[in-house]
């Protein structure tokens, strides 16, 4: 008997067993002495273990341990960990990293390649591949089995083998796991030995070598590392971003989890990747620090990011200038900085950022001229810079930028005069420069020619001269001259049919009132117009002044008002106009609902335009700006801006409502929205998937812009009540689609019975034809199989991250509607059942069989890590076919081969006879009976072997009267006796005795 005692707690009794056999096979256990007691402090299994380890990393300088283990306390419950173990610098300066995850992503064609690598060698140049597995499973109970511990040779002999070891064992310990078992080969004992074990001189007997079949994920622990290669380049994205957080003051700990590692795989905090299919690697595509507190600084690490679109920093209380080394992220779209307290000029770098889309600056503190560099910003749609202290002149040669739609930069410090290049932008919507200084220059006529202008608003900026004749721009809703020193006439030239607002305030006007601009408009019933022209000097009325109710004219302060009895415009001339529009919401009454049916303390309320009276239901609050609306008053226009979000957002219109508005300074429209889901009779909340969605497409601007409401800016999420822990759960994985109930419904057809190609515990699947064409298989869940929504999200997670080249890839998800759906990719040539049954033109030969039962065992554990049960309660994974009884009645009755499809050629009889012994032993009523999943492998490998010795195949067909008789004869079966039905429906009658299923 071998023996070895350990540097232990006196608790924890090591005990090793082995018994040779054909492959050398052991049994090592690992128990407590005093299995009774379960409550256990974790120590160390060998004393300095980790220094153990560590001394065959630190071979030379050029390695670095970058950080250590986490401690595990007396019950806790272990949470899944990554760090990086060791990092080390290559000659060439690339960095390999060698990293620890307890939890991280599951790649089983990767694992196969690890089993399958016998010597040392390079598997090419991936960025990051597994090195190192160990997977255990318990029985919830005291036992647990060890049945992997794999390293990679290139990696042998560095003390990987001991941390995966110890880490699992700690995990188990805390598990309250008290017996743990182990197999290894002849080759390793005595690395088990070096651990601590102990051979066990009973050694294996019937019943004591087990496996649970089923594992639920709370007795499933996996210990992987990886290797991870970084050129130069792409170390420095996670360096750069910890340079970041040093910048930033996080006084409510948002960015706790920046630590070092992979900012993807890790997923900090904010930090969104995404799959780039061309390089098949993970990039920061996003950084998103909406509304998190932060103050400090920004650092020139940014210019890193080479891979990074969108950088939201927006509301919080950043300081500092913008770095310049943001002009080096070629690949950003949206810089979004909004109130914050930034100072200093915009760098003149930003010009050469070739992908930006939206500069999104206002409020802030930012000084200095606009840089003539921006002049080369060829796709820039949006400047957003107002609220700064921008000075100086307006550069003429942004008048050649071929795609700006938005150009607001009132209250800054600007001077110098208008560029009349300015109106060579071809694309230009929103021209908005109020409360800005240029010196008393006039307004070029040139700016009649901006065809595509919505919105003109040049208020206080010390104009003079005359308005411009606007009358050729077609689109125009808003024009704001007020407050500067204009002269002349009112131009007479009819304006757009949907024009809205026309301010002309406070100016040196002079002439007729000009009766018209409206006496030609068709406007719609809904539509408002405005005409302010306040203090001036208006003398005289053209024609009659007789407006129709939906437009208001302001004459207050004009000589004219002084003949307001003779002209009949007294209402027109009174002095209590107000300027604007009083606060509202779209908010209708639900008195007539009974208040303690809707638990409101939960964040629940009834919806008011539900079209079922006293519908209950939880909704998402946003906070919304209306950076600069074509209109004046808000309420006619409702109906408008509730179809433009919910269209957008594929929502019925009921579901919006508009809690509340008010008008600010600028003018600008602030608005608390309230979203509800729609009314069904089994949720009265989102999904966590469709409350991620709705804020993304608000987060990430994708909303597209309204020609009456202008450009939008995001103030705030309100989670509350179901939705209070929505923004910790996973982010939707980027590499499948979310689908909409809708999508999928008309992807069946309604879920026609036509389109149904199967049935499980889990679900109906049906065939499905998505919008663009693509065949999936849809599984929808029955109401019994739904789970929890972290749960579905933890599936999701899961399946999304599995990639084989035997398994179906998960194309999408929903979750709506009370409704669980899983979208996979649709095997048109049918399903590996098909394949075994003999529906393919081309049938399987045993040697393909052969691999397909090898490598389904080698994944058997994919396969059983969850059961689910079915609507009548039983698990899935139970199936009442019969199993085993043609072999088993065809063995007993001598006529073995007679059951073997006719159709897979030939065969060497030996391998065929081993490999029904195996399914026999396989289909044993008694679990304990049947032999592990280790040693199944062990078999089928072996038969493998045999299979690869005979040699080639020929076609020689079995005598009649052979069937029972042993030879190594090779066999074909083109003329069977019997049916070769796989479960036994389709034997012919008679040939086999009646047998009871188990």
């Amino acid at each position: 008997m071998l023996t070895q005692n350990i540097v232990a707690p006196p608790s924890i009794l090591p005990v090793f067993s082995f018994e040779s056999s054909k492959y050398q096979l052991n049994h090592l256990n690992y128990r407590l002495a005093n299995p009774g007691s379960r409550k256990l402090k974790v120590s160390r299994l060998r004393a300095n273990f980790w220094d153990s380890i560590r001394s065959g990393f630190l071979k030379d300088n050029s390695t670095q341990v970058v950080e250590s283990p986490s401690t595990l306390h007396e019950e806790e419950e272990p949470q899944p960990e990554e760090f990086v173990l060791v990092e080390k610098t290559e000659e060439d300066g690339a960095i390999e990293q060698i990293i620890f995850s307890s939890g991280g992503d599951v790649d089983i064609y990767d694992l196969q390649t690890l089993c399958d690598k016998k010597t040392p060698g390079s598997e090419g140049n991936d960025q990051k591949k597994l090195i190192g597995m160990a997977r255990a499973t318990s029985d919830h109970a005291f036992n647990a089995t060890i049945w992997d511990v794999l390293v990679d040779p290139s990696y042998q002999g560095q003390g990987f083998g001991k941390t995966l070891v110890e880490k699992l064992i700690r995990a188990l310990l805390q598990r309250d796991i008290g017996n743990i078992t182990l197999f290894a080969d002849s080759q390793v004992v005595d690395f088990y030995q070096n651990l601590g074990f102990e051979p066990d001189p009973e050694g294996i007997k019937d019943g004591e070598a087990k496996i649970l079949s089923i594992c639920s994920p709370s007795c499933f622990a996996t210990m992987l590392l990886y290797s991870a290669f970084f050129s130069t380049e792409n170390s420095s994205i996670g360096s750069a971003l910890l340079a970041v957080r040093r910048k930033l003051r996080d006084s409510q700990k948002n960015l706790y989890g920046w630590k070092k590692g992979d900012p993807c795989v890790s997923k900090w905090t904010g930090v969104i990747c995404t799959l780039d299919q061309n390089d098949g690697y993970l990039h920061v595509q996003e950084l998103r620090m909406l509304r998190l507190n932060l103050s400090g600084t920004l650092a020139p690490e940014f210019g890193l990011l080479s891979y990074t679109k969108r950088l939201n920093f927006m509301w919080n209380n950043i300081s500092g200038s913008i770095p310049k080394e943001i002009g080096k992220m070629t690949s950003l779209q949206l810089l979004l900085l909004s109130g914050n307290q930034i100072s200093g000029p915009l760098p003149d770098e930003l010009g050469n950022l070739p992908n930006i889309t939206k500069f999104q600056l206002d409020l802030n503190q930012i000084s200095g001229p606009l840089p003539r560099s921006f002049a080369n910003l060829s796709n820039v749609k949006h400047f957003h810079m107002n609220n700064n202290s921008i000075s100086g002149q307006i550069p003429p040669e942004l008048g050649a930028l071929p795609k700006l739609i938005h150009f607001l930069l009132d209250n800054n410090n600007l001077s110098g005069y208008l560029p009349q290049e300015l109106s060579n932008m071809p694309k230009l919507t929103v021209f908005q420069l109020d409360n800005n200084n240029f010196n008393g220059t006039e307004i070029p006529a040139s700016y009649g020619n901006m065809s595509k202008l919505l919105k003109m608003s040049l208020r206080n900026c010390n104009l003079q001269g005359f308005v411009p004749d606007l009358s050729d721009i077609p689109g125009l809703l808003y024009l704001d001259l007020s407050s500067n020193k204009l002269t002349g006439s009112i131009p007479t030239n009819k304006l757009s049919d949907n024009i809205t607002t026309m301010l002309l305030k406070n100016n040196k006007l002079s002439g007729d009132v000009p009766t018209n601009i409206w006496q030609n408009l068709t406007l719609g019933s809904a539509a408002r117009l405005i005409l302010d022209f306040r203090n001036n000097s208006l003398s005289n009325i053209s024609g009659i002044i007789n407006p129709p109710a939906n437009i208001s004219v302001r004459l207050r302060g004009n000589p004219v008002c002084q003949r307001a009895n003779e002209l009949n415009i007294v209402q027109f001339c009174g002095g209590q106009t107000r300027d604007t529009e009083a606060p509202g919401s779209s908010n209708n009454s639900t008195e007539d609902c009974k208040a303690q049916s809707c638990p409101t303390d939960d964040n629940f309320e009834y919806v008011p335009e539900s079209p079922v009276s006293c519908f209950c239901a939880a909704p998402l609050g946003i906070g919304l700006r209306l950076r600069s609306p074509s209109i004046s008053d808000f309420r006619p226009y409702i109906f408008q801006f509730e179809l433009w979000i919910t269209s957008n957002l594929d929502l019925n219109r009921y579901q919006l409502v508009i809690d509340s508005f008010i008008w600010q300074e600028g003018p600008r429209l602030r608005m608390y929205l309230k979203i509800f889901p729609s009314y069904s009779n089994v949720t009265s909340k989102f999904s966590t998937s469709e409350i991620l969605q709705l804020t993304d497409q608000f987060a990430t601007f994708s909303i597209p812009g309204d020609d009456t409401f202008g450009p939008y800016d995001l103030l705030n999420f309100t989670l509350l009540g179901p939705y209070a822990n929505a923004s910790k759960l996973p982010i939707k994985t980027e590499s499948v689609k979310e689908f909409s109930f809708l999508e999928l419904e008309m992807a069946t057809n309604g879920f026609n019975i036509g389109t149904k190609i199967g049935e499980g515990g889990y679900g109906k699947v049906y065939k499905g034809i998505l919008a663009d064409g693509t065949i999936v298989a849809i599984k929808r869940a029955h109401e019994c199989s739904l789970q929890g929504q972290k749960e579905f999200f933890t599936e999701i997670e899961l399946l999304s991250r599995l990639h084989h080249r035997n398994l179906v890839s998960l194309v999408g998800y929903c979750d709506e509607q009370g409704e669980q759906m899983l979208v996979y990719e649709f095997m048109p040539n049918g399903s590996l059942g098909n394949l075994l049954s003999g529906k393919f033109k081309r049938p399987a030969s045993f040697s393909m069989r052969m691999n397909i039962a090898l490598g389904s065992a080698r994944d058997f554990g994919i396969s059983k890590l969850a059961p689910v049960q079915d609507c009548e309660g039983v698990a899935s994974h139970i199936s009442t076919i019969v199993k085993g009884t043609p072999v088993n009645a065809a063995c007993q009755s001598g006529i073995m081969f007679s059951i073997v499809d006719p159709k897979m050629g030939p065969y060497p009889s030996d391998c065929v006879k081993k490999f029904m012994d195996l399914a026999l032993k396989c289909c044993q009523d008694e679990p304990e009976e049947r032999p592990s999943m280790l040693e199944v492998v062990r078999e089928l490998e072996n038969i493998s072997f045999m299979l690869q010795a005979s040699g080639p195949i020929s076609s020689e067909f079995e005598p009649s009267g052979m069937s029972g008789v042993e030879s190594p004869a090779l066999y074909t079966t083109e003329k069977p006796s019997a049916s070769s039905g796989f479960l036994g429906s389709d034997l012919v009658s008679g040939v086999f005795p009646v047998i009871r299923p188990r």
